[in-house]
């Protein structure tokens, strides 16, 4: 392009020559002409007869300048084009354009912007080429502005129309400043002055709308052009990949293949791309065919493409050999592949091959150093991640913006939160992604008051939280059960017109349903237009954590009608309701239809069936879902031994905990309260207490629950001092959940003074509870102490308490039927009456009398199961 401009500037400063050559010869010949009539004396100092003899002088000395012009000392380029540059100034040519244009381009070439722009100010005459010149170099040096501002002087002081290489610079110049308004109206100009066929032009008005998000101009602009390059093709290709519109990108390929036109790597790029975007492997192996029998294989870049592909495709050892068969390999191409590792999860390959680069003298950029943390921060490898931080410190990544934020995620997930916050601190430049990172870290680490606090101090600085940062203070928000907090955040992410988002949708969802709002998740749920399967689920679980077990399975089928396909988690909610209704057909039929759909092995939803089999009192199915799944982990382990103990089978559940721990599985907090339990529903005293004093071994400490069963365990064996002793012992502050416990042994043994104090030191913890009051009622009325019981009621009453009604419920003919005590709310309420009452006199067949209302309810309203 540059010789084609060269050429051009030399035909029109020779025609130029020529017309001056005339014009001095006329002028010349008229002066003579004159000055004779005056003098004669002057005939001397006129000019020879033949005044185009010096002109031809300095045609051949600028053709010599032009010559060093193109030919530089390669030692010292710019110490060549100042001598050069100064003879021009010395012989005299410095207001010749031409000259001043090779000038031009050549310090543009250089990138000394500077001095290219000092030497077009100095060009008193300026061609189109001048103009085109400058206005390039400053787009190709990213100086958009500057190349709009010259454009526009250009317009204003020069009649000459802009040529194509003009405006594709200026074009491009829009693009990088995302000026639509200014680009739209070069477009106009471009229509006007004839160049919108031209390819060129073209082109860069498509790159234009492309990367604007319009590509359906950027289609009519293609759609005009009659002769088109590769270029053109790939610009539009890369554009609908870019939008997610890669069906599109891969049927202009087609169209493109079948016109004749030979894609290049940068068409073979963008194609497999758009493969890799929609997983389309045939298509990909097709591309990658069609490289080998043009001979591209020995392309790096299109190597890179392809193993960027295979491994985005899930294909990571056919992306390994063909980066290990790469005779000639560019940090493009390790980057590529442990990238692929990372994202594959094969973490441990990542960091050996992240090893390997650099003992083979490769020095690995950002990006590969970014992929390694990441790999670090999913093992766990907290040495590995200090090592790579120590590289980035002597390759000088630190300041890099995806290294910061990886060094910030590695050391939070690998439990040091105090490097975290350093390398959070050591940012000189903080933006919102350092912030979400850190926060998140806070957030993974359960560290939730740092964490707001950091949004706090985000907020005060002006920082614009994204959507990242409001999910993750949602997700606070819920473990801490803010909901005033979550408010807040509904109300800022409101204003951001982004709480609709299926990201933010679902975590207010999940934050109002653990906060009780069930009412205000389904809200927001039917606010939200774009419903992903995760948002359901969300829903789901939402309703099945609160037992609004109907709600769930109603909002199921709404589900199913949606087209949605239901994954894993959907099916753990559902089968959470069917164990909350104790509804052992409904926990069946969904496990049928995980059955159907392959989904029965996920660890998460063998769990939850065995939970399921459990609660609706059929131990027999669930250990043969548990016998039957192949990785079981602890959680699967803990559901079978707690279902065990909530049936009062002690020796099983002690085996399995024996068989858990020869098979390596770690106890955890969850699996001793079910053991402690286990012993303490059959009277294991001796097992108990020493199953108590071994959770130290296993880095266990005694929480409140592991308290409550051993208290349960010595009150129900008689040893109710023994109890009162481990409780002030407890080196925790005792809740009243141990209190009870031990106000329910004194109930059972009919210790009314113990009972007395255990009762009021419950009450003391929790004075809203009705639990302790109806057992110290309860222990007064077995002993006849009937004005006490008078008392605790009244007292009740004074505080507020309200006893919860007692229900219960029974399926029959695939409908729940619920009852709750003193409510007559039942269609069928007289019929179960009449019923209950001809029981009653068949009981007083075998001389029992029976209380129909002592059958139903208790004092409190308390039904009898």
């Amino acid at each position: 392009m540059r010789n084609n401009l060269m050429r051009r500037c030399c035909y029109q400063q020779i025609t130029l020559d020529a017309k001056s050559c005339y014009r001095t010869t006329t002028t010349s010949t008229t002066s003579t002409h004159q000055a004779s009539k005056f003098s004669t004396s002057t005939a001397p100092l006129l000019p020879p007869q033949n005044p185009c003899v010096p002109i031809a002088k300095r045609r051949t000395q600028r053709q010599e300048l032009v010559k060093l012009l193109q030919n530089p000392n390669p030692n010292n380029p710019f110490s060549h084009y100042k001598t050069v540059h100064g003879r021009i100034v010395v012989l005299g040519f410095q207001s010749d354009t031409f000259l001043s244009n090779i000038l031009i381009s050549l310090y543009a070439k250089a990138g000394w912007l500077i001095h290219a722009r000092q030497l077009f100010d100095k060009v008193s005459q300026r061609n189109v080429v001048t103009w085109s010149s400058m206005i390039s170099l400053y787009g190709q040096h990213g100086c958009s502005e500057e190349a709009l501002m010259v454009f526009l002087e250009f317009r204003r002081s020069s009649n000459e129309k802009p040529n194509e290489f003009t405006l594709a610079s200026v074009i491009r110049a829009c693009t990088w400043l995302g000026g639509v308004e200014e680009g739209t109206q070069l477009h106009g100009l471009v229509v006007n002055i004839g160049f919108d066929q031209d390819v060129f032009v073209g082109t860069s008005l498509m790159d234009f709308y492309s990367k604007n998000n319009k590509i359906d101009q950027a289609r009519l602009v293609f759609d005009k052009i009659s002769v088109k390059s590769a270029v053109t093709w790939t610009t539009l290709m890369t554009g609908y990949a870019r939008i997610g519109r890669n069906e599109v990108s891969l049927q202009l390929f087609r169209a493109m293949r079948d016109i004749g036109v030979v894609p290049d790597r940068y068409v073979l790029s963008s194609v497999l791309s758009s493969c890799s975007m929609l997983e389309f492997l045939q298509g990909g192996k097709q591309i990658h065919a069609y490289a080998l029998r043009r001979g591209m294989e020995d392309d790096v870049s299109v190597c890179n493409v392809l193993i960027d592909f295979y491994v985005k495709c899930g294909r990571v050892r056919t992306g390994q050999k063909l980066f290990d068969h790469m005779a000639v390999k560019n940090v493009i191409s390790w980057t590529t592949m442990i990238s692929g590792y990372m994202q594959n999860s094969f973490d441990w390959e990542a960091m050996k091959l992240f090893m390997d680069m650099n003992r083979l003298g490769w020095k690995p950029d950002g990006f590969a150093c970014t992929s390694i943390l990441t790999s670090c921060a999913s093992l766990e490898a907290l040495e590995q991640g200090k090592q790579v931080h120590a590289y980035a410190i002597k390759a000088n990544l630190e300041s890099d913006e995806f290294v910061q934020n990886g060094l910030i995620d590695m050391y939070s997930k690998c439990n040091s939160l105090t490097d975290a916050r350093r390398s959070f601190d050591g940012i000189a430049y903080l933006s919102v992604i350092p912030y979400n990172a850190m926060i998140e870290g806070y957030s993974r680490q359960e560290k939730l008051y740092e964490g707001l606090d950091l949004f706090h101090e985000m907020r005060i600085g002006s920082f614009s939280p994204s959507l990242l940062t409001f999910v993750s203070i949602l997700g606070m928000s819920a473990s801490l059960f803010m909901v005033e907090l979550s408010q807040q955040i509904h109300c800022i992410i409101t204003k951001l017109g982004i709480s609709v988002d299926i990201f933010a949708g679902s975590a207010l969802i999940d934050v109002y349903s653990k906060c009780s709002f069930i009412k205000d998740a389904r809200l927001v749920f039917e606010e939200m237009n774009d419903k992903d399967i995760v948002v359901w689920n969300a829903m789901l679980s939402g309703y099945a954590q609160q037992l609004e077990n109907e709600e769930a399975l109603k909002l199921y089928l709404k589900l199913q009608h949606s087209g949605k396909k239901s994954n894993e988690f959907t099916f753990v909610a559902l089968i959470t309701a069917a164990s909350n209704f104790a509804s052992l057909p409904q926990g069946q039929q969904f496990h049928n239809q995980l059955i159907k759909t392959g989904l029965d092995f996920d660890p998460f939803v063998t769990n939850a069936i065995v939970d399921m089999y459990a609660k609706c009192g059929s131990i027999e199915e669930a250990r043969k879902m548990f016998d039957s799944t192949t990785s079981r982990d602890v959680v699967c382990w803990n559901s079978m031994i707690t279902t065990y103990a909530q049936h009062g089978q002690a020796e099983e559940a002690l085996q399995m905990f024996e068989e858990m721990i020869k098979e390596g599985i770690e106890p955890t907090y969850v699996t001793f309260v079910g053991i402690l339990s286990a012993c303490g529903h059959v009277g294991l005293v001796k097992d108990g207490l020493r199953h108590f004093e071994s959770m130290s071994t296993y880095g266990i400490e005694p929480g409140t629950e592991h308290y409550a069963c051993v208290v349960s365990l010595l009150g129900r064996a008689g040893r109710l001092s023994e109890a009162k002793i481990i409780i002030e012992r407890m080196p925790i502050q005792p809740e009243a959940i141990v209190w009870r416990s031990l106000l329910s042994a004194c109930r059972v043994v009919g210790h009314v003074a113990l009972g007395t104090y255990a009762a009021e030191m419950a009450i003391s913890v929790d004075p809203k509870d009705s639990g302790s009051y109806v057992l110290l009622s309860n222990i007064f009325a077995s002993k006849g102490m009937w004005v006490d019981v008078k008392k605790v009621r009244e007292r009740m009453d004074r505080s507020g308490v309200v006893k919860e009604a007692g229900c219960s419920w029974i399926e029959l003919n695939n409908e729940v039927h619920v009852f709750v005590a003193r409510d007559n709310g039942h269609p069928d309420a007289d019929l179960i009456w009449l019923v209950l009452e001809n029981l009653a006199r068949h009981i007083k067949g075998v001389s029992y009398v029976p209380d129909i209302t002592a059958i139903l309810t208790n004092d409190f309203g308390e039904i009898h199961a």
